[in-house]
This record gives C-alpha cells, structure tokens and sequence, in this order.
C-alpha cells in the first residue's frame, strides 16, 4: 500500500497506516526534516537525551536488577512468527472491538502516570493522539493532568478509560470514579500490583520521586474530596502543593493493600456510577488469580507484570498470558500488556490468545522527544508496521493471529543478550 493510488485502497475499511512510511520516504525530497528513529532501542537513547536525570530514572526503571523486564522480552523472542505467502492482502482490516468500541487497531495507550515529567504538555497532548488515531487512551490516577482535561483533549466520541490506584478513602474513590464516568472514560481499570513501588535501585539512590517534589498529583489537587481532606489537616494545596502532592500519593499507594474483599465494593461502586460499564483488573499474572476474577464477575483483565518495575524475577507477562488464556480465555475479556516494542510483538501476544495490547514506554519515548509530535509519530509508525506486517505476512484481520501461526523455541531466549533488549 506504499501507492495512494492503489485501487485496492479503496475496498478497505480501515485508515491506510501503511502510507506513513511513503510519507516519511519522501520528506527529504520535500525539504522537510526527517522524521526520529523509532527503533525502541534508539527511541530510548534519544529519549534519555532530552530528559532530565530524575525523569530518565523514573522511565527506565525497573525493578531489582530488571530480570523481570528481560524474561519479558526473552518470552517474545522465543515465539518466532510463521509467515504465509501469496495471500490477497490488499483488503486488510487492522480493526478491532473493545468494550463495545470499534478501534483502528488492538493497541492502547497504557496507562503511565506524571507525563509532565516527560514534556510540560502531559497527558492532554498523549489522550489527543489517540483520540486522532481511534485508539484506546487510559488516564493514570497518578497522572500530572486533572480527568476533566484529558477527557476533553480525547476528544467527544474517543474510547477511553480511568485506570485506579484505590485510595484508603472510600469517599475519594467514589469522587474520582464519579468524575472519571463524567468525563467520558466508560471503563474502570484497577491496578493490583502497585500497592507501594517496587525496589528501584536508581530511583532509590537519587531521590527520584516526583510525588514527593510537587508533581503528579492533579487528579487529587482538582478533586473536592481531596481538597477538602488536606483543609481538614490544614494544608492549603494552592500554596502547598509540595506537601499536598505528598498526601495524594500517601493516600492512594504506600504500603496499604488491598485484598479480594474490597473488589465487590468497588464493583458495585462502578457500575452504579457508570451504568454497568466494564471492571477490569491489571497486573493478573497466575492462573489462579484469573480464576478468582471469573469468580467475581470481573469483566476483563490485563495479563501484565508492569513492565517489570514492580516484581523482580516474575514471569514473563506473555508466558503468563499463555497459561491464563488456556485455563479461563473463553470465560473472561483477556488484555495484555508489559515488554511490547513493536507490531511482531503485538501479533504474538493476540496469537496467544489476548484480544488487546496496551503499549507503554514507546509511546513514553515520542513524548520525551518531541511532545505531542513525537507520541503521534511513534504511534502512526506502529500503526503503520503492524499494517505492513499483515500485508507482507500474510494476514488479513486480527482474527488471523492464532497459534497455528507461531512456532516455539524454549532454548532460543539463550541467544539473546540483554543489550538487544
């Protein structure tokens, strides 16, 4: 599809992704600059460039000594793709439905909290992107721009969702639910894995935590609740915000967990307020956790380990996501997300079995670079390699993507050092 004038262009139904790289062939041709490398390896080197120390650290982290994060892309390395040969492609379809929405593709924005640390544009410029894109956006409770904001950048109509840290105040959680489903996210996603961060070494030994300097608190600096709660010890969080920043985050992560009682509470809580709209939980890893989520009547979960920031030596998110789909798959909406990096990755895991892929650090990496241009350059760059995988692949729709299309090594992750990672 690198010729506009492609008559087959015609029959398909969704945006013709793949152009973007004839776009980006000719820019020098036009005077323009070329566009960044989005090679996630040279994205990250670009990135860790123009970031300050504190937002490098808090990006790159992982946790202990980042085995997790590496069995993460050990696992998709060991998956290897089997592509098939003269297949009309010409009529590809990269859509797909989540929660009711028909989306351009089965990729996300994760949800990544502080993005002001990033570029002083945040989440705002990060929702606008994918509204543009018909993509799922998913606000960070820990994010550095207030639900109302974000909802309007997403834009009337776009998929979006509110993921939740649950603070220790019930009250605060019905206020930021209420505002959420007000704003246009339709579905609630609960972190489970984030009760207090994990052991960072470089966080640790710089002092890297924005929370505690000012930012990333403006979803609880613009809640009622919130505000009424700092008055009532006496801080002023206008002329303050420093130490109300700090009682945000105290109050919604440090230590305090929560345990499998509290979910039908919070259920309840979110379809009372939504009309009945989706409950997903994020971070499931075990099987047994899955079942525990059929059990209550959640409708979806997010196969992920964060990123391999939280759990250090865990199983790789994809070896999960393959365990979970075989036991409860056909019983429950199964997403994935933690160590994509690209479209192969995202057919790997649908080919496994998740019906949807959040990406994270990519989207993380545009940010730092270039603000709202940047996200929106690495996304339609992903957009348009899955586009192009599918057409040279041999694929047609996300259906496609089954086991039968991949074949397994359990020895070839040896192969693979870390700096290729």
């Amino acid at each position: 599809m690198s010729d506009p004038t492609n008559p087959h262009i015609q029959n398909r139904t969704t945006p013709q992704w793949g152009l973007y790289q004839r776009e980006n062939f000719w820019k020098p041709n036009e005077g323009q600059t070329p566009p960044f490398n989005t090679d996630p390896r040279k994205l990250e080197e670009r990135a860790k460039e123009r970031l300050s120390e504190g937002g490098w650290y808090y990006a790159s982290s992982n946790a202990g000594m980042s085995t997790t994060h590496l069995a993460n892309r050990q696992a998709f390395f060991r998956h290897r793709i089997i592509p098939r040969q003269l297949i009309d492609t010409n009529s590809r379809d990269t859509s797909t439905t989540i929660f009711g929405h028909r989306v351009a593709a089965p990729i996300g924005f994760a949800p990544i909290g502080i993005n002001k640390i990033y570029h002083a544009s945040g989440e705002a410029a990060v929702a606008k992107v994918a509204g543009e894109l018909q993509l799922p956006y998913c606000l960070s409770t820990a994010g550095s721009t207030a639900i109302e904001k974000v909802g309007a950048a997403n834009g009337p109509g776009s998929p979006r969702f509110f993921q939740l840290y649950m603070p220790h105040d019930d009250e605060l959680t019905t206020s930021l639910l209420t505002r959420a489903w007000e704003s246009g996210f339709d579905a609630l996603i609960l972190t489970t894995d984030t009760w207090q961060l994990g052991w960072r070494h470089d966080d640790v030994a710089h002092s890297n935590y924005a929370f505690y300097r000012g930012f990333g608190a403006d979803l609880g600096l613009s809640d009622p609740v919130f505000r009424r709660r700092c008055t009532e010890v006496g801080i002023d969080p206008d002329k303050d915000p420093v130490v109300a920043s700090a009682k945000w985050i105290d109050s919604i992560w440090h230590g305090r967990a929560w345990s499998w009682e509290k979910i039908p509470w919070l259920m309840e809580q979110w379809r009372r307020i939504s009309g009945g709209r989706p409950f997903v939980i994020k971070g499931i890893q075990s099987v047994a956790d899955a079942h525990k989520c059929v059990e209550y009547g959640v409708d979806g979960i997010v196969v992920s380990n964060h990123a391999g920031r939280q759990v250090d030596g865990a199983i790789a998110s994809l070896d999960a996501l393959e365990k979970i789909v075989d036991a409860f798959g056909d019983q429950i909406y199964v997403m994935f997300d933690s160590g994509v990096r690209g479209a192969s990755d995202i057919v790997k895991a649908l080919a496994l079995g998740a019906k949807f892929v959040f990406v994270g650090r990519l989207w993380v990496w545009g940010l730092s670079i270039m603000g709202e241009d940047g996200v929106r350059h690495v996304m339609k760059s992903l957009l348009a390699d899955l586009d192009i995988f599918m057409g040279v692949a041999g694929f047609n729709g996300v259906k496609d993507f089954d086991r039968n299309i991949l074949e397994s090594d359990p020895k070839s992750y040896t192969l693979l050092p870390e700096r290729e990672l």
